[in-house]
């Protein structure tokens, strides 16, 4: 079986950084698209940004220019690097994987961590 556990949430100030955390593990061929995905009480869950394979990126118009999705596919880790937060940055943050099995015809699947706690004050 596969795990993805978030890590990095807290309380910040607005105008503030902090750097989340997904590690992946289990029987891991390799990871394919990854991404962050936020939700707030009530409502829809949103992407954030996400990153492909070979790198590529993608954020909602709301984070850009302030967060940074970045991946290390030696330690099965994807990180989403969070600078200039505001209030409305307040939420939940998931970590979603699309993971290829070991062994292959175990198949791709997606994943999804059990979220973190985000929360800027103002």
């Amino acid at each position: 079986q596969v795990q993805l556990v978030e890590s990095g949430g807290g309380l910040v100030q607005a105008g503030g950084s902090l750097r989340l955390s997904c590690a992946a593990s289990g029987s891991i061929s390799s990871i394919n698209v990854a991404g962050w995905y936020r939700q707030v009480p009530g409502k829809q869950r949103d992407l954030v940004a996400s990153i492909s394979g070979d790198g590529m990126t993608n954020y909602a118009d709301s984070v850009k220019g302030r967060f940074t999705i970045s991946r290390d596919n030696a330690k099965n880790t994807v990180y989403l690097q969070m600078s200039s937060l505001k209030p409305e940055d307040t939420a939940v943050y998931y970590c979603n994987e699309r993971i290829t099995l070991r062994p292959l015809w175990r198949g791709t699947h997606d994943y999804w961590g059990l979220g973190t706690q985000v929360t800027v004050s103002s």
